[in-house]
């Protein structure tokens, strides 16, 4: 038996939920990371990473400060880890950021700086005009990549841990496919190892936009892609590049590299408001979408049967309001 997760962690055990929405002869299970503290996955893979950092700088005594740079969920997350221990936090967040998520992290005692046109750019500045000039004498300084990290993937592989559990024995081996949203691919990471450690070898479809296709192009290229522009409604799945360790697991491990457009992430986004009350980022949208849509299901999975199991990640996202789901409808009814 898998042990549950302590609750004296800065992220939470999720529940997994059968969506009658989503569902139709086969069932669609929703991992409801949207549960998080942060209100994203983000809290599992950092959490756990900072609360591991935490843990070996008691020991030492050290002085920890927490940095992040982020399109704004891994901030979140960082910062409310920060505000679980009580320990300081600098959050480098791109222009592209939305005013509310700056807020939210502001309103955990983080400080945010606003620099760069992208991810890159703010990471870029975290590293080497704010990290690089803390004095390591009297502070620790912990730099909390958003997706780039062993113990991040650990982390978000207890995912896969609480499924096992949470599912009636019987129902595992009825399991067809995973479905997960991929920016840099952290999730997706953690998922493969998750599902490595307990032995199973389940497809894993990944969907990004067309506008930020990182794991897309890698797998195109067998080579990590540096996108020069992206530019997506899904601006938490905006990374210019997807991490070497996505592109060997796509490699070894059964993986769907799905493509949708911008439209199809809202529409994803108004099905969960309309099933579920609970309004996400179009970053979780865009598997929403894909786990209403067969064709895109059976084309990664097979053929789905009575009783086959679909468990889509619903990751959340903290960055979007009941008023952007009502623009993104406006949207949609324009395109039809």
């Amino acid at each position: 038996m898998v042990s549950r997760t302590p609750t004296d962690l800065p992220y939470s055990e999720t529940p997994l939920t059968k969506s009658p929405g989503l569902s139709k002869d086969y069932d669609v299970y929703l991992k409801c990371e949207f549960a998080q503290p942060s209100g994203s996955f983000k809290s599992r893979g950092l959490g756990y990473m900072i609360h591991k950092s935490f843990e070996k700088a008691q020991k030492s005594n050290s002085q920890i400060h927490l940095f992040s740079s982020s399109g704004g969920n891994a901030g979140f997350a960082v910062s409310t880890a920060a505000s679980f221990y009580n320990l300081p936090c600098t959050v480098v967040l791109p222009i592209t950021t939305n005013s509310k998520m700056k807020q939210k992290i502001e309103n955990t005692g983080a400080k945010v700086i606003v620099k760069g046109n992208q991810w890159s750019e703010a990471d870029e500045y975290l590293r080497t005009e704010v990290i690089s000039k803390v004095d390591q004498n009297e502070i620790l300084p912990i730099y909390c990549h958003p997706f780039d990290n062993e113990l991040i993937w650990e982390g978000h592989s207890t995912m896969i841990d609480e499924i096992l559990y949470q599912l009636d024995e019987s129902k595992i081996s009825k399991i067809k496919g995973l479905i997960c949203s991929v920016g840099g691919g952290g999730l997706y990471n953690g998922l493969v190892r998750g599902l490595v450690k307990n032995g199973l070898n389940i497809p894993i479809m990944a969907v990004e936009t067309e506008n930020a296709p990182t794991l897309n192009r890698a797998i195109e290229a067998d080579k990590v892609v540096y996108l020069k522009e992206v530019n997506t409604i899904a601006t938490t799945l905006a990374c210019s590049y997807i991490s070497l360790k996505s592109l060997e697991n796509s490699r070894s491990h059964s993986t769907h590299s799905v493509l949708i457009t911008d439209s199809n992430t809202m529409e994803g986004v108004i099905k969960f408001v309309e099933d579920h009350n609970v309004v996400t980022e179009p970053a979780c949208g865009a598997s929403i979408f894909a786990a209403n849509n067969r064709k895109l299901l059976e084309k990664a999975f097979g053929k789905l049967n009575k009783d086959d199991i679909v468990i889509v990640i619903a990751c959340g996202g903290s960055a979007t309001s009941v008023e952007d789901v009502i623009q993104y409808r406006s949207v949609i009814d324009g395109e039809k």
